[in-house]
């Protein structure tokens, strides 16, 4: 019996880089698993849909697909638009067993990541010494998620012994110019900044803008098409497929 077709879900937007990296992060995960179908889709912004999708799987005679949602936090696209486009992709397709997955979430695996780009980053700025971190997330309305990111940045600047904090691009509460400007107001330099983001876009490029204006050193790209969140989309589509097994 083939093995169930993995749909990896991203929201989509209008900057060409973000699907461009989607895109390579799905040939991450097929890098890992080349038995499994593995096919990129989006919800809004960018090609191809989630709907499209599941029509050229179906047609392709798969009648199983796992979908894992590439979202770092369970708010309103996790809640709402994910479910909203599975129900209409099973009410088109009655036959297909479609199996949503728990989102990426804020595994503490990705903090190996950010330490890796953010080398990256005071690489290229040729600096040194830090005393100080800014955690950038997307930022929600839902105050659980911000929490989560809240509580990753408190893990990552006790791994480094660094004060940290956690700031968001949108919808709450500080922004990155505002974290950055309260470090150096406590008399602090060196203060860079990690972007807690799946991938390019408006949000992590307006939140790199604010730090830089506001004085950081240096900012991170977002984790990207890395091998480690490779591997946690496998590991949630294991979980989904052992879901579609009968009992």
């Amino acid at each position: 019996m083939a093995a169930p077709a993995l749909v990896a879900l991203a929201h989509g937007s209008r900057d060409p880089r973000s699907a461009a990296t989607i895109r390579a992060l799905v040939d991450e995960v097929r890098a890992v698993r080349p038995d499994l179908k593995v096919e990129p889709a989006f919800l809004e912004l960018s090609r191809p849909g989630f709907q499209t999708v599941v029509d050229r799987l179906v047609k392709a005679g798969h009648d199983e697909i796992v979908v894992v949602p590439l979202l770092l936090t369970e708010a309103h696209h996790a809640t709402v638009d994910v479910p909203a486009a599975i129900a209409e992709a099973t009410e088109r397709h009655p036959q297909v067993r479609i199996q949503a997955t728990d989102v990426l979430g804020l595994e503490t695996c990705f903090l190996q990541v950010l330490d890796e780009r953010l080398r990256e980053a005071l690489r290229a700025a040729r600096v040194r010494e830090l005393d100080a971190l800014v955690l950038a997330a997307a930022g929600t309305s839902d105050p659980l998620a911000n929490q989560a990111v809240a509580r990753l940045a408190r893990v990552w600047g006790s791994h480094h012994k660094l004060p940290v904090t956690a700031a968001y691009a949108s919808a709450a509460p500080p922004a990155t110019g505002e974290a950055v400007r309260a470090f150096r107001a406590e008399g602090r330099r060196h203060i860079a900044v990690a972007s807690l983001f799946l991938a390019p876009g408006f949000l992590p490029d307006r939140a790199a803008e604010l730090a830089l204006e506001a004085g950081a050193v240096a900012v991170s790209a977002p984790l990207g098409a890395h091998p480690e969140v490779a591997r946690v989309v496998l590991a949630r589509y294991a979980v989904g497929a052992v879901e579609l097994v009968p009992v």
